[in-house]
């Protein structure tokens, strides 16, 4: 165990994740490259308010708890030594305290480590949650006949409007959380627990920008931004896309954002994961006309 993990809570005692826990958990994905969108310490603090996350040790794991009352749920623990020992305990204790026993968003290489039945534990997939990962340069380049409606919506996106990709400044994060406000105006995010916490998501993500240390890129048009996006290295092979909004009036500004986000900023990586799609319909065919180079499989861990 690192000396400063030592400084966590020890289970079952937890505390609300916060912005001092960023070294922490920065140290820990290092040693522990994570393949799952989630863990990035950005991705799990921007989303604390909706998950109610602590985070706590158990012996050499830290673990995070998502405290929703019957929906709550563990992520995935991190670290090494007795993994078994690790996930049951933590099963064991939502069980005792009356809440269905869950450990979430477990990726497909930690499942297939254990025979987890023997275990008493129960491994299913949640392909709701599953991982959509690309390679950085099919999405660049966009060649090959697959992607020619892309390359059609870029042409004419290009043709048509006075345009300008830039790096994301602070300057223009007051323009982001507008255009936000106006994109969540048109989808009626109030009536939409989902886009709303998405919202307070990319609202925490600009508050501490700096702080994070994530790169964003905008598009502008006529001076104005119409379109941003969100993202940071996963492990030293993926870059992870977190958010990326755009004006829905300008068509083909969504497939510019992408490539160009990705070639300014990404292209000495091998892959990028654009997260799940949430069983959406409308996501899902979205990510999927993109052409997935494999998907990134996520299980729900349950006791038997």
């Amino acid at each position: 165990m690192e000396e400063s993990w030592k400084n966590l809570p020890e289970f079952p005692r937890f505390k609300d994740l916060s912005l001092e826990d960023k070294p922490i958990l920065d140290l820990a994905f290092t040693r522990f490259p994570p393949t799952i969108s989630e863990f990035t310490f950005t991705n799990l603090f921007i989303w604390q308010k909706c998950y109610q996350t602590g985070i706590s040790r158990f012996q050499d794991f830290i673990c995070l708890f998502s405290d929703k009352g019957k929906n709550s749920f563990f992520f995935p623990p991190i670290g090494e030594s007795n993994m078994i020992e690790c996930y049951r305990t933590l099963l064991h204790d939502l069980r005792e305290k009356g809440i269905p026993p869950r450990i979430n968003r477990v990726p497909e290489e930690v499942v297939s480590l254990i025979d987890w039945k023997s275990e008493g534990i129960v491994a299913e997939p949640d392909r709701d949650q599953s991982d959509y990962i690309y390679l950085v340069n099919d999405l660049i380049q966009l060649q090959g006949r697959k992607y020619h409606r892309k390359r059609n919506h870029i042409k004419k996106f290009k043709e048509k409007y006075d345009y300008q990709y830039v790096p994301l400044a602070p300057e223009q994060i007051s323009e982001c959380l507008e255009l936000q406000a106006a994109w969540c105006d048109l989808r009626h995010c109030e009536a939409d627990p989902g886009l709303t916490n998405e919202f307070t998501a990319i609202k925490e993500a600009f508050t501490h920008f700096g702080a994070l240390g994530i790169k964003g890129g905008a598009i502008l048009i006529h001076g104005k931004v119409e379109a941003f996006t969100l993202g940071e290295p996963l492990n030293q092979e993926t870059v992870v896309v977190h958010i990326e909004k755009a004006n829905p009036d300008f068509e083909g500004l969504y497939p510019a954002l992408n490539q160009a986000f990705l070639q300014s900023h990404w292209s000495g990586y091998t892959y990028v994961n654009r997260e799940q799609d949430l069983g959406e319909e409308g996501l899902r065919k979205a990510k999927e006309s993109y052409f997935p180079h494999h998907l990134v499989q996520k299980y729900r861990m349950t006791l038997r």
